[in-house]
C-alpha cells in the first residue's frame, strides 16, 4: 500500500476534511447538473429540477453508503444513461399521452427510472446466492482492465468540448491542478482540484472585467441566473407515476448501467488497492446504487451512478476515506436548500470544467492500465489480445450506443454496457484462460460448487 495514501482523513483535522469534501463536490457539480438542464430542453422548461437533483445525489449517495457499510468511497451523481429514455418519454403522443403537457409527462418517466432501480436489486440478490467469486470469475483484470480504461476514455470527448469553449481558462485550470498536485506543500497538495476551480474561476472574473469573451463570442460567467433565483426554498418534489409504455422505455437501460456499476466498482477497487467487489460485496454495492436510484426516481430526481470524476479526485489527492465522500454529500444536500448559491457554483464556465477533466477523466484510464500491470496480464496470450482488443474498440467506438427495438420496446445500450457484454462473453468462452485465483478464493470456489 502507498505510504502517501490516507484512508482515515480524520487525521487531517475536520477544517481540512470540509476542505476536502468540498473538492468532490465542485469535482460532481457540474455533470449532476447538467443532466436537468439537458432533460429540461427535452420537455420544454417543465422537465427535472436542479434542487431536486442537487439532493437526490446527496441523499442517495448517503444512502450508498449506509447499505455498504460506509465502506466505499464513492459519489453518486445523475446517470446520462437515461438521457435517451427521457428524451423518448418527452416525445410520447399516443395513448394517455396524447393530450398530456409535458409536466405531466415527466412523473411517468421518473416512474420508470424508479423500476429500473429495483432492477438492481435482481442482480444483487442473484450475486448473493450465488456468491461473488463466481461472478467475478467471469470478470477478471483481462476483462476490468480494459474496461476500466475505457471509461476515463470515452468521456474524454466532453473534456475537451468543454475545453475548447476558452481554451485560456481551460489551460489555467489545468496548469494550476498539476502545479499543486506536483509541486504542492501539505494541504495544498492534497486539495488542487479545488484550488484549480477557484484560482481558475478568478481570472475568469478578471478576463470578464477585461471585457475577455468565449471563443464563440459569448460571455464567460453569466449571472443573469443567479438574481432571479430565490435564497432559500424547498425543493419541489413531485411523486412519479407508473404506466408500462414509460417502464418499457426507462428499465432496459438499467441492463447498461449495471455493467458501468461493475467497472466503477472495479475502477474504485484498483484506486484505493481494496477489493470492495468482495468487502462489502458487489451484491450490497448495486443494493446501494439501486435503491438510490429508485428513491431519487420516486421524488422525481434523476437516475444516479457512481462518478468517475470523483474516483479521478480519490486517485489525484491520495485521501481515500470515506468520510470525505460524505461530507460531499450533505454538501450537496444542503445546497440543495439555497438555490441562490446553487446557481452561484452554475455558474462556474465550462471551459474550467474541461480543464480539470482532463486530469480527472485521465486519471481513471491511468487506473485502468494500472490494473492490468499489477495483476501481470499476459499480453502475450492471444486470447488476453482479442478480449481486451474488443473491449477497447467496442468501448470507445459505439459513441452513441446500440439501439435495438423488440416488439415495441427501443432498447439503447451504450458503449460501455456493450464494452463489458462482449468482454464477458468473449473471456467465457476463449479457451487457455491464464488467469487463476489465488487459494483462498480457489478454495471458496470448490466448495460453493
Amino acid at each position: 500500500m502507498n505510504k502517501n495514501v490516507i484512508d482515515d482523513a480524520r487525521v487531517l483535522g475536520y477544517p481540512k476534511m470540509l476542505l476536502l469534501g468540498l473538492q468532490h463536490m465542485f469535482a460532481m457539480f457540474g455533470a449532476t447538473i447538467l443532466v436537468p438542464i439537458l432533460v429540461n430542453n427535452y420537455f420544454k422548461g417543465e422537465g427535472l429540477n436542479i434542487q431536486v437533483t442537487l439532493f437526490c445525489a446527496g441523499a442517495g449517495t448517503l444512502l450508498f453508503h449506509l447499505l455498504t457499510k460506509g465502506k466505499v468511497p464513492a459519489f453518486l451523481g445523475s446517470s446520462f444513461a437515461f438521457l435517451g429514455g427521457f428524451a423518448t418519454v418527452a416525445n410520447l403522443h399516443t395513448g394517455i399521452y396524447k393530450n398530456m403537457t409535458m409536466g405531466e409527462k415527466l412523473p411517468y418517466a421518473c416512474g420508470g427510472v424508479v423500476v429500473a432501480g429495483l432492477l438492481y436489486l435482481v442482480l444483487a440478490l442473484v450475486i448473493k446466492l450465488v456468491g461473488v467469486k463466481k461472478v467475478m470469475r467471469y470478470l477478471p483484470p483481462v476483462v476490468t482492465g480494459p474496461i476500466i480504461i475505457c471509461i476515463g476514455l470515452s468521456l474524454a470527448p466532453s473534456a475537451i468540448s468543454n475545453a475548447k469553449t476558452n481554451w485560456i481558462l481551460a489551460i489555467i485550470a489545468l496548469a494550476t491542478v498539476i502545479i499543486f498536485n506536483v509541486w504542492g506543500k501539505g494541504m495544498f497538495k492534497i486539495i488542487p482540484i479545488l484550488m484549480g476551480v477557484v484560482i481558475s474561476y478568478v481570472c475568469a472574473v478578471i478576463f470578464q472585467l477585461c471585457g475577455m469573451t468565449n471563443a464563440d463570442g459569448s460571455s464567460i460567467i453569466e449571472f443573469g441566473e443567479i438574481a432571479k433565483a430565490s435564497i432559500v426554498s424547498f425543493q419541489p418534489f413531485q411523486i412519479c407515476k407508473f404506466d408500462p409504455t414509460a417502464i418499457f422505455v426507462m428499465a432496459p437501460i438499467a441492463i447498461a448501467t449495471m455493467m458501468e456499476h461493475i467497472g466503477d466498482i472495479s475502477a474504485i477497487s484498483a484506486t484505493c488497492g481494496k477489493d470492495f467487489i468482495t468487502d462489502p460485496g458487489l451484491n450490497r454495492t448495486l443494493l446501494g446504487d439501486g435503491l438510490a436510484t429508485a428513491m431519487a426516481g420516486f421524488i422525481g430526481g434523476p437516475a444516479n451512478t457512481t462518478y468517475g470524476e470523483n474516483t479521478g479526485v480519490l486517485e489525484l489527492s491520495k485521501v481515500h476515506d470515506p468520510r470525505v465522500i460524505r461530507i460531499a454529500a450533505i454538501y450537496a444536500v444542503i445546497l440543495s436548500f439555497f438555490p441562490k448559491f446553487a446557481e452561484f457554483i452554475g455558474t462556474m464556465p465550462a471551459s474550467i470544467i474541461g480543464g480539470i477533466s482532463f486530469i480527472l477523466y485521465g486519471m481513471i484510464s491511468a487506473i485502468g492500465v494500472r490494473n492490468v500491470v499489477e495483476n501481470q496480464v499476459d499480453f502475450k496470450n492471444s486470447r488476453n489480445l482479442i478480449v481486451a482488443a474488443v473491449i477497447l474498440v467496442t468501448g470507445l467506438g459505439f459513441s452513441d450506443g446500440l439501439t435495438f427495438t423488440i416488439g415495441k420496446v427501443t432498447i439503447t445500450l451504450t458503449s460501455l454496457a456493450l464494452a463489458s457484454i462482449f468482454g464477458i462473453v468473449l473471456n467465457a468462452i476463449l479457451p487457455n484462460k491464464d488467469y487463476d485465483f489465488n487459494e483462498e478464493d480457489a478454495a471458496e470456489l470448490k466448495r460453493e460448487d
